[in-house]
């Protein structure tokens, strides 16, 4: 794609008491006969006031040779302030409207600042329900005045056509909008000529839109070139987003000579890529020890909080944390050997900070068409309290952490099973259990009134068929014998890949994680609320209910374990289920059940008091639903194998045995030798 170019021309100000004093001796001169002494004077005021003009000072070229950056990564539609925890306490961060402010603020000391964004600016809170519709979240960065922002794995949750209807919407607004660019964002080539609808729409609409490889942005005369990266392991969570991503080191080093090429004094990347303490895992960092051409790299998807930047040979690596809590200010200075950091700072945004009015505004309005268009139908209102908890459930930022059971887990659990009761009534059949992946719960609960929104950012991923923000309840069937192996993969994966552990209502199961690979589980019953247990039937079919990504999934258990587990999610009559979408609950007939509705029918479910429902406090502690036995004795470590652990000791012994049988060969022939 070629490059967008933007220009920016200040316009000279002669100071106001400068323009006072000429003024008014030009007015004079109107009136009186000037004497050549008077002339003198004037010149000589003249020639000062024009001087700032015809000979920068000394202050005037430092400020040519600086570039402050403001920049945020990780909004994800975060419209309105959200509690952050940090330094065992509670706080008030974020929100656009006082986001606008600090940005006004940071603008009037750096008037030239440019104003970035690293990607993620969707996605997680009531807000994206009108992605396609009206783009809010786009809408707003063009409103705060962001020059150039990039696309994260967040923006393909809708998939492509999702991303090319909010675009488009964007666009028909007429609102000022940021440059975006994605350095790295392939288009599959079109099979037999045609690619397919979505993908062809989305090409044809980025174009329109103006997305480029890269930009140059022109301030005080310098050149400062930008480009955007999408990382690998974001990459790896928009499975559905229909396009690839080249390798980014690779697509980076291009982007960096081309800049190079059309004169970029300053380069700087939006990379949704992400700092990691594993220096392994750390893209960013590698990014910039990979292509130190770089100047700055505004670092995203980490969600990471640098207080100070990290730099890597010549490049500065800056991270303001999510949701709009900080505004990330960077300023740079050019050098001779190149560009040296002045200044670094995060600037918090929390509730000492004013709100703009005409912010607050434009969000109220967005708000109204949320309720409008997306709330209605489900009867609930943005701000509706639904129930209260007198306690805090395990913060956010720790939840997942530790390898355990977590209330929230069970509430949500408890909930998509509750959903179903309440839709069949008389025809409710059972269902055993209900799976809940940690990484689909985006934020807890905290003491005190939890409204509709609350829950809705707490469960917010994703969209079903209906096209409607939410992932819709499912309803499967697994074997007992599937049933086990789920608490398996729980066991086994979750230490390799924190971001699958599994919540499961219906279950109570105890692990050893000092035993064997995929031979962890000890002891797995049925266990309904009440606490009462059930054996499992290996050959009996349960039902069991989860969200579509979750459900989805399961299949997938087969290819992560290398074949030795196996999970097929199937119909009441035991057939391996081909289409997801045929299996989805719905009310009224039409309207997908939602994960984020089943969680907030159950907590309107619960007694009330002063007219409130309440938490009880069954959900503010551990149920026996996942029991964590650390034993690393011989005998716990080793007893009771299961098939895959005895098939483990079989090819163990028959290697052995081979080994043996080599060194008995090898010793004997020694032996021989010598005796000739």
């Amino acid at each position: 794609m070629l490059s967008g170019w933007k220009r920016i021309q200040t316009p000279i100000q002669l100071p106001c008491s400068q323009l006072c004093v000429i003024h008014l001796l030009l007015k004079r001169s109107e009136h009186v006969i000037l004497t050549k002494t008077v002339k003198r004077v004037m010149s000589i005021l003249l020639a000062v006031a024009i001087l700032p003009i015809a000979a920068p000072t000394g202050q005037a070229a430092s400020q040519d040779d600086t570039v402050t950056i403001l920049f945020t990564h990780d909004l994800h539609d975060n419209f309105l302030p959200f509690q952050l925890e940090g330094a065992g306490e509670t706080r008030t961060a974020g929100g656009y409207a006082r986001l606008a402010t600090v940005i006004r603020q940071q603008r009037e000391q750096y008037p030239d600042a440019l104003l970035v964004d690293a990607g993620d600016f969707a996605m997680g809170t009531l807000f994206q329900t009108i992605y396609t519709s009206d783009a809010p979240g786009l809408r707003m960065l063009g409103y705060l005045g962001y020059d150039v922002t990039t696309l994260g794995n967040h923006e393909f949750d809708f998939r492509a056509a999702g991303l090319s209807e909010s675009l488009r919407a964007a666009l028909k607004s007429g609102d000022p909008l940021p440059q975006i660019v994605a350095s790295n964002m392939e288009f599959p080539d079109a099979e037999d000529g045609q690619m397919p609808a979505d993908l062809q729409d989305l090409q044809e609409t980025v174009q329109t839109y103006g997305l480029e490889d890269h930009v140059v942005i022109e301030r005080n005369g310098i050149r400062i070139g930008f480009f955007g990266l999408m990382g690998n392991e974001a990459a790896g969570n928009a499975p559905m987003s229909g396009v690839s991503f080249g390798d980014p080191v690779d697509r980076a080093k291009a982007a960096v000579s081309v800049l190079k090429n059309e004169k970029a004094d300053l380069i700087v990347a939006l990379s949704h890529s992400g700092t990691h303490v594993d220096p392994a895992l750390s893209e960013d960092e590698l990014l910039a020890e990979k292509v130190p051409g770089i100047d700055v790299i505004i670092s995203g998807h980490s969600h990471t909080v640098l207080s100070e930047p990290i730099i890597t040979g010549k490049t500065i690596l800056g991270s303001a944390g999510q949701y709009g809590e900080n505004l990330g200010v960077l300023t740079l200075k050019r050098q001779n050997d190149g560009w040296k950091l002045a200044d670094y700072e995060l600037v918090p945004v929390d509730d000492s900070v004013p709100e703009d009015p005409a912010v607050s505004e434009l969000i109220r309005t967005y708000k109204q068409v949320i309720q409008d268009e997306y709330l209605r139908p489900f009867g609930m209102q943005f701000d509706e309290v639904l129930a209260a908890s007198p306690f805090d459930f395990t913060p956010f930022s720790q939840l997942g952490r530790e390898q355990k059971e977590e209330p929230i887990g069970n509430l949500i659990g408890d909930s998509f099973i509750h959903m179903v009761e309440e839709l069949e009534g008389t025809d409710y059949e059972p269902v055993a259990a209900a799976v809940v992946p940690v990484g689909t719960i985006r934020n807890t609960f905290r003491e005190g009134d939890i409204t509709v929104s609350d829950v809705f950012n707490a469960n917010s991923l994703g969209i079903g068929p209906d096209g409607i923000s939410g992932y819709p309840l499912l309803s499967i069937y697994l074997t007992g014998k599937e049933l086990k192996t789920v608490a398996e993969v729980d066991a086994s994966i979750t230490p390799i890949m924190n971001t699958v552990q599994l919540y499961i209502s219906g279950l109570s199961y105890m692990f050893n994680p000092n035993r064997l690979l995929f031979n962890k589980v000890t002891d797995i019953r049925l266990q309904d609320r009440d606490g009462v247990t059930e054996e499992i039937d290996d050959d009996k079919l349960y039902r069991v209910v989860g969200g579509l990504y979750s459900v989805q999934m399961l299949p997938f258990v087969n290819e992560k374990s290398f074949g030795l587990l196996s999970v097929v999610p199937k119909t009441k009559d035991g057939e391996p289920i081909e289409d997801f979408e045929d299996h989805i609950l719905y009310m009224n007939g039409q309207l997908e059940v939602k994960e984020w509705y089943a969680i907030a029918e159950y907590l309107k479910s619960f007694d009330q008091q002063e007219g409130v429902p309440q938490i009880p406090g069954y959900y503010s502690e551990e149920q026996g639903r996942k029991v964590v036995e650390q034993d690393s004795s011989l005998s716990a470590v080793l007893s009771q194998p299961n098939g895959i652990i005895l098939s483990a000791y079989a090819v163990l012994a028959a290697v052995l045995a081979v080994i043996v049988t080599l060194v008995v060969f090898i010793v004997r022939r020694k032996r021989r030798k010598r005796l000739l």
